[in-house]
């Protein structure tokens, strides 16, 4: 399906996201079980996740302090007095009957995201409604021949945070970008790993299409298993398109649920809103209200590190990078944090800049590594961009040569390296003008075109010194001597 621009331009898309992190505790939401991920089904379950009778729950403070974090990070309004609810409802993978969560009481109100969606200038900021924390479900697997239904309990009562927005996004590329800033966040704050094709970060997508100058929105629909933040923006284009294809047919718009089929791009219903139970919401009477005072929020406030988006605005400001580097740079925490103590290290920022998005990151990508565990010091890193500054070693040397021995002695830094091996280079006119007489002599022809006209050729001539020489010649003393030697 694909609309015609000139259609697709008379209407707005409206998106509203629900986002679902899964807390990094050892612990469930109201119980001491483990939540260990990819275990056997139903080996981290207890009386308690189950809901069996007699059995109390008792809150996870590590999760509220997870909730806190994120709402802080969010710039939200913390709730004082929360109080949790029991939505009820009947479905297989709900052990209770109910899921405790959040109804009227989120611990986190308001609040924004910033993006910047893919082809903007500017930034955006996107309106939260609300974080909540709840319990999860268990997970329902079917078996491949389709006759059974089989239920892992293992996840049941891990903690969540749900994200709202309001319906302020406009186009798939701004919940594109939203999800990805979002999983960034709560990777910086170390809350959730962030991982949607593990199911820990997990979205759904409310969806609505009006004409661009109507004032009232029109019907949503809701769409399902997107595992990736691709397949969430694959998922919006093809329903934006699908519901004004709708509208421009003249047929109604069912305000219904729909699941996100991912080998075909496209969805399909699976429930009317109509059809949808009623929850029956109600205070959960085994737990207390939970107070969250200022000196608790404080607390919490005071372990928040550098979030990307101030690490960007430093980079920018205070580094003088280009945009596009920062953005690179603060996609990774880990990645960000090291280039911050290179920088303390070193005053040649871009170097530094291309260092880390060029040499080192393809290191890591052919190690499978991560920057924890990569072998050289920001401090050694910093003295070869030195030793190149200082022009006692060629870029192409400190690249090929000096970094891949620093990787194998990590004890040793790059000017010692550097002397060990021979790998200095040489300004000296003695040293370098025999090599220069040595490739004019071989490459006459050439030299006579040079001197008819073909001034470029000398590039020619300082790439073959440096050869020669393997790449010992400075190249700046070559091309002024080689000037000096054709005249």
């Amino acid at each position: 399906m694909s609309l015609d621009k000139s259609i697709r331009d008379k209407y707005t898309v409206v998106i509203g996201l629900e986002v679902h992190a899964q807390l990094l505790t050892e612990s469930k939401l109201f119980c001491s079980d483990s939540t260990a991920f990819g275990a056997s089904a139903n080996t981290h379950i207890s009386p308690i996740s189950l809901g069996h009778p007699g059995t109390l729950p008792m809150l996870n403070k590590k999760a509220v302090d997870y909730a806190i974090k994120m709402g802080l990070a969010c710039e939200c309004n913390i709730t004082e007095e929360n109080i949790f609810a029991r939505k009820n409802y009947f479905y297989p993978d709900l052990p209770k009957g109910y899921q405790v969560t959040q109804d009227k009481a989120p611990i986190c109100v308001g609040g924004k995201v910033w993006i910047k969606a893919k082809g903007e200038t500017e930034e955006k900021a996107i309106a939260l409604n609300r974080i909540h924390m709840e319990e999860d479900a268990g997970k329902s697997i079917h078996t491949e021949d389709a006759t059974d239904t089989l239920v892992d309990y293992n996840r049941a009562g891990v903690p969540l945070i749900e994200i709202v927005t309001e319906p302020d996004l406009r186009s798939a590329d701004e919940a594109y970008a939203f999800l990805t800033e979002v999983r960034k966040l709560v990777r910086y704050l170390e809350i959730c790993d962030g991982n949607m094709e593990e199911g820990s970060l997990r979205c759904d997508a409310n969806v609505s299409v009006m004409l661009a100058d109507a004032k009232k929105y029109g019907s949503k629909v809701e769409v399902k298993n997107m595992n990736s933040i691709r397949n969430v923006h694959r998922a919006i284009e093809h329903e934006a398109e699908r519901l004004i294809q709708l509208v421009e047919n003249g047929e109604k718009i069912i305000s219904e649920t729909r699941d996100f089929d991912a080998a075909t791009g496209t969805t399909s219903s699976l429930r009317t809103k109509e059809e949808l139970n009623d929850y029956r919401y109600f205070p959960e009477p085994d737990l207390s209200p939970l107070i969250v005072d200022e000196a608790w929020i404080e607390e919490v406030k005071a372990q928040l590190p550098a979030l990307p988006r101030e690490l960007a605005r430093k980079f920018t400001q205070e580094y003088g990078l280009p945009e596009y580097d920062a953005q690179v740079l603060t996609d990774n925490r880990d990645i960000a944090l090291y280039f911050d103590f290179l920088c303390k290290e070193t005053k040649n920022y871009k170097s530094a800049s291309n260092w880390m998005m060029g040499t080192v990151k393809s290191y890591l990508n052919d190690k499978n590594l991560d920057i924890t565990r990569f072998p050289i010091s920001p401090e050694k890193l910093a003295g070869l961009i030195q030793l190149v500054d200082d022009g006692k070693v060629s870029n192409t040397v400190a690249n090929q040569q000096i970094f891949i021995e620093m990787l194998k002695s990590k004890d040793s830094d790059a000017e010692t390296i550097a002397i060990e091996a021979n790998l200095l280079q040489e300004s000296s006119s003695d040293s370098i003008q025999p090599i220069i007489d040595e490739v004019l002599r071989d490459m006459a022809e050439k030299v006579k075109e040079y001197k008819s006209g073909r001034k470029g050729l000398i590039g020619l001539f300082v790439g073959e010194v440096m050869k020669r020489s393997k790449g010992k010649a400075d190249p700046k003393k070559t091309n002024e001597l080689l000037q000096q030697t054709l005249k």
